[in-house]
C-alpha cells in the first residue's frame, strides 16, 4: 500500500506555511497547486494533473477559461463593487440574463453557495408565513438525511454528518429529517400543515454521488404541489450543465419553485450564487429585510453572464452526457476487484472502494496524485470523479488509464 506521496521540497514549504498560519479545519492531498488550463493543474514544481474534482464542480467550464477571464478582467478595471445602496448598469442586465436563462420572474444575487441556501430557507418560511398562512414561527422545512447544504449554524443544524455538528449546538429548530431516495417518508412528513418546504440536492454529492431512483425528483415534486409545499431545489454541485443537463432536475421535467445555484455560476472565478423565485415567493422580502454587501456586484454579474453563455455556446451540456457515459463504461470495464460500485450523471460520478484497508480510498488518491490526476475521497471509501466539462473521449481514456495504474497500488 502507498502511504506516503513523495514530497519536493518546495512543495514542503507552502505545506509548512499553512500548517503554521492557517486555520486545520481542511484535510487536503499533499499537493501545492499553482496553475490551472482546461482540464489540467499544475503544481509548484512543474507537474501536471488531470482535475478530477473541478473545485467541487466549481470549474465545470474549466480553468481559466478565456472567455470567462477576458470579462473579469475588462470588469475589474472599470467598477467591481457599488454595494447594494446604489444601482450599477450590470445587475439590471444579469437579473435580465439569468431569469430568462432559467425561467423565473426574479432573482436573488448571493455570493458562496451556503448563503443562496440560507437565503432560499428565509424565503420559504417567509412565503409560508405570508402566503401560505402557517402560524408564527411555527413553519416546519423538510431536509434529507445525508445532506450537504454548507457548513453554517443554522444548515448543520439539519445536517446528519456529525463531523459538521458535534459541539456546535445549540441548533436552529424547525426542520424534518427524512431518508433521502424515500417518497413514502416525505409523503408521510407532508400531512403536517405546517409544512413551508421541502429542501433536496438531485443528486448528493458530498455524500457520495447518490443518484436517486428515476422519478423520485418528479414525483417529490408533484407531491410538494399537492400539499401547496416549495420545492426547493439546492443545484449548487448538479446544476450548471454537470449531469448532462443545464439543470439536474431537467433530467426530470422537474422545475423548482426556488432553484439555488453557485459555484460554476462564475467559473471558478470568485464567488457567485444566486436563488431563483418567481414573484408570488421573491416578493414577500421586502427593502431591508435580506442582503449582502458583495451579493450581485458589477464584478459578479459580468462574470455570471461569461459563465452561462460559455456553457451555452460551447454545449457543455451535450459533452457532459457524452463523456460521462463513456467514463462510467470504461471504469466499469476494468473490471477492478477493488471498486464496487461506479455511479453517476453526466460528469458527476463516484466509485466505491472495496478493501480491508480503511484508508485504502486515501491511499488510491494519493497513488493518483503520483500518477497525474487529482481527486478526493469523501466519506471514507467513495471517490468523487467528476473533471472539468469541456474534457475529449482521448483524455477520459487517458485519465482512465492513470486509474487503472493506480489501482495497482491497492
Amino acid at each position: 500500500m502507498l502511504h506516503a506521496s513523495k514530497i519536493t521540497e518546495r512543495t514542503q514549504h507552502f505545506l509548512d506555511l499553512e500548517e503554521q498560519y492557517g486555520a486545520h479545519n481542511y484535510h487536503p492531498l499533499p499537493v501545492v497547486l499553482s496553475r490551472g488550463e482546461g482540464v489540467f493543474l499544475w503544481d509548484v514544481d512543474g507537474k501536471r494533473y488531470y482535475d478530477f474534482l473541478s473545485g467541487y464542480s466549481a470549474v465545470n467550464q474549466g480553468h481559466c477559461h478565456p472567455t470567462i477571464i477576458r470579462a473579469l478582467i475588462e470588469q475589474a478595471q472599470k467598477l467591481t463593487l457599488t454595494s447594494r445602496a446604489f444601482h450599477s448598469d450590470l445587475l439590471g442586465e444579469y437579473a435580465a440574463f439569468i431569469t430568462d436563462f432559467f425561467g423565473y420572474d426574479k432573482v436573488l444575487p448571493m455570493n458562496t453557495g451556503v448563503e443562496a441556501v440560507e437565503t432560499a430557507l428565509k424565503l420559504c418560511r417567509r412565503w409560508g408565513y405570508a402566503v401560505k398562512g402557517i402560524p408564527e414561527n411555527q413553519a416546519k422545512i423538510i431536509v434529507c438525511a445525508n445532506n450537504f447544504h454548507g457548513r453554517t449554524l443554522n444548515v448543520i443544524s439539519f445536517s446528519t454528518d456529525p463531523s459538521s455538528r458535534t459541539d456546535f449546538g445549540p441548533f436552529m429548530p424547525g426542520y424534518e429529517v427524512i431518508p433521502y431516495n424515500n417518497l413514502p417518508a416525505l409523503e408521510k412528513a407532508l400531512q403536517d400543515k405546517n409544512v413551508a418546504g421541502f429542501l433536496v440536492e438531485p443528486i448528493q454529492g458530498e455524500a457520495g454521488v447518490m443518484v436517486p431512483d428515476d422519478g423520485y425528483l418528479s414525483k417529490a415534486r408533484q407531491y410538494c404541489e399537492d400539499a401547496d409545499v416549495l420545492f426547493i431545489a439546492d443545484e449548487i454541485q448538479t446544476g450548471l450543465a454537470r449531469t448532462g443537463k443545464m439543470l439536474c432536475c431537467d433530467h426530470e421535467n422537474v422545475r423548482p419553485d426556488i432553484l439555488i445555484l453557485g459555484k460554476a455560476l462564475s467559473g471558478g472565478t470568485l464567488p457567485v450564487a444566486a436563488v431563483l423565485a418567481d414573484d408570488e415567493i421573491m416578493l414577500t422580502i421586502k427593502p431591508g429585510e435580506h442582503g449582502s454587501t458583495y451579493g450581485g456586484n458589477p464584478l459578479a454579474c459580468k462574470v455570471a453572464i461569461a459563465a452561462l453563455t460559455v456553457l451555452k455556446e460551447e454545449n457543455m451540456v451535450e459533452n457532459a452526457a457524452a463523456m460521462g457515459e463513456l467514463l462510467r463504461q470504461e471504469l466499469k470495464a476494468l473490471q477492478s476487484p477493488h471498486i464496487s460500485t461506479v455511479r453517476g450523471k453526466g460528469l458527476l460520478n463516484a466509485i466505491v472502494i472495496q478493501h480491508t484497508h480503511p484508508e485504502a480510498a486515501w491511499d488510491l488518491c494519493l497513488a493518483l496524485k503520483e500518477n497525474g490526476l487529482l481527486a478526493k475521497p469523501t466519506h471514507g471509501d467513495k471517490i468523487r470523479f467528476a473533471p472539468p466539462l469541456l474534457i475529449t473521449a482521448a483524455q477520459i481514456r487517458e485519465a482512465v488509464q492513470i486509474i487503472a495504474k493506480s489501482l495497482e497500488t491497492l
